[in-house]
């Protein structure tokens, strides 16, 4: 469904780019932060590469943006308006990304030693959470799609049996759409929950856009979802750091979110963020069913012409959507196998930036998935097309890739025996990794992108994930977490075993 514009709030405004143009109209001289005031201070060839507006834009909220009371409401009749547009009931902006939005959105659901209903393909910056907080996690395993190793939201039969199971759980957090595109019954799953009296979290990071069209897959809010977060530098106009809260319905209570949200939060936040996710809502409101339609057309062209190359198969809603698999597939995730070129994703992704000077969203031990958004055109998409043709070409003289030990589905789903905080926070020991099989991991090992734990804190660790962690190591993977980022050694729970 696309966004519900309401007649009585104008949205033609965006009181933070408003307020911005005031303050600079009014010649302010600070004498508080931030320290470069207004750039002057600023070392010029930081400005040479960064541009004056930039720090021009800089400009703090409290006695800045607004009075020093925020009795102007800036920040408030932006987040206002972007709840209206978007149709829930409150709307937060945060400038920590949704790695901090989405902890806030845990907290604020489940305390200490409660229990939450997680998905376990879970971005690492869910499993922080869990760390932080305290929350006993509930699993919930995705849909495996053992043929292409891929993971899926589940689905709502799969969360019935979680809340059956464990019927003190506080609430679920499942994430939709993944880094591939594809995306959960997320009405289905949040009417389980409620049949429980429990909320729905929706981990939406990669899913800012999908209010505007109705042609995209369902979004959270119109699907019932208690509580979901966006990032809009994602599929947005805003820059990085940018996040939203949306809330709607009385299962969590709008105080305690912000509270949380308090504590782990920014007290200096960048006006810069929020300028652009509030100037990003209004050309949305305004333009946007038109904009991601242009985009929708290029995506499909772009898909086309793509698939038609030798050796690549672009794989989409036929591959991903069925029983078992995905509910819905979001076709601006163009994702491209390239098992036929007889090369790795990681081989590829380096090769198109080093020679092609073109970047891709994501890569694994056989893909790579390019994103178009409203900002592609013609020629951007003439340059991607142009790039993998070249690629199909350099395939030819490339090594082939080092084999990666691919788990089967049911090896992923390791025995937990402690919380993650335990097992996180308590006396730890680096051990080889020969020895490291049937210990307890006291710290995380996440595949980047896209960033799911293959092992979380509490996990006893098993033979088949080491060996695909090693191996996917030797082939390009990268693991950005663990303490030996060779993986030679793993910090494991002393004396647990």
């Amino acid at each position: 469904m696309a966004a519900r514009e309401s007649e009585a709030m104008d949205h033609s405004k965006a009181p933070v780019l408003d307020a911005m143009v005031e303050f600079h109209e009014q010649r302010i001289t600070p004498f508080n932060p931030p320290g470069h005031k207004q750039g002057r201070g600023a070392d010029r060839r930081v400005v040479d590469v960064l541009g004056e507006g930039v720090f021009r834009s800089d400009v703090l909220g409290p006695n800045g943006l607004d009075d020093r009371l925020l009795r102007h409401g800036v920040l408030q009749e932006a987040q206002e308006l972007m709840a209206d547009a978007v149709g829930a009931e409150h709307t937060f902006f945060s400038t920590c990304g949704s790695s901090l939005s989405v902890k806030s959105a845990m907290l604020a659901v489940a305390g200490p030693h409660e229990k939450l209903v997680v998905v376990r393909h879970a971005h690492k910056s869910v499993i922080s959470g869990l760390i932080i907080s305290g929350v006993s996690p509930v699993w919930v395993h995705p849909h495996w799609d053992g043929e292409r190793h891929l993971s899926h939201p589940p689905g709502p039969d799969d969360v019935r049996a979680a809340f059956e199971a464990e019927p003190e759980a506080k609430g679920m957090l499942l994430v939709t759409p993944t880094d591939y595109g594809t995306c959960g019954d997320i009405k289905a799953i949040a009417d389980v929950c409620h049949e429980f009296d429990k909320p729905l979290i929706v981990d939406e990071a990669w899913g800012a856009h999908l209010p505007f069209h109705p042609d995209l897959p369902p979004w959270a809010m119109d699907a019932d979802a208690d509580l979901c977060v966006t990032s809009v530098h994602k599929m947005g106009n805003a820059v990085e750091q940018s996040s939203v809260f949306h809330l709607q319905g009385n299962r969590v209570d709008p105080a305690v979110l912000k509270a949380r949200e308090d504590i782990l939060g920014t007290t200096s936040a960048s006006s810069l963020v929020y300028a652009t996710v509030d100037g990003w809502r209004r050309q949305m409101v305004e333009d946007g069913e038109k904009l991601l339609t242009t985009a929708l057309t290029l995506a499909q062209r772009v898909r086309r012409e793509i698939d038609l190359l030798p050796g690549m198969r672009v794989d989409g809603e036929r591959e991903f959507v069925g029983p078992d698999l995905a509910a819905s597939f979001d076709p601006l995730k163009v994702v491209v196998d390239l098992a036929g070129l007889g090369i790795s994703g990681y081989q590829a992704a380096d090769w198109l930036r080093a020679r092609q000077r073109v970047t891709v969203g994501l890569s694994d031990h056989r893909r790579i998935v390019a994103i178009i958004t409203m900002g592609d055109d013609d020629y951007t998409a003439k340059v991607l097309v142009d790039a993998l043709r070249a690629l199909v070409k350099a395939a030819e003289k490339m090594k082939q890739p080092p084999a990666v030990d691919l788990p089967r589905p049911g090896d992923l789903e390791l025995e937990t025996v402690m919380l993650p905080r335990d097992a996180f926070f308590g006396e730890a020991e680096q051990v080889p990794v020969k020895k490291a099989v049937g210990r307890v991991v006291a710290e995380m090992i996440s595949p980047y992108p896209p960033g799911s734990p293959a092992l979380v804190p509490g996990e006893v660790i098993t033979r088949e994930v080491l060996d695909y962690l090693r191996s996917g190591l030797n082939a390009g993977m990268q693991l950005p977490d663990p303490a030996d980022p060779d993986l030679t050694s793993i910090r494991v729970v002393k004396d647990a075993k």
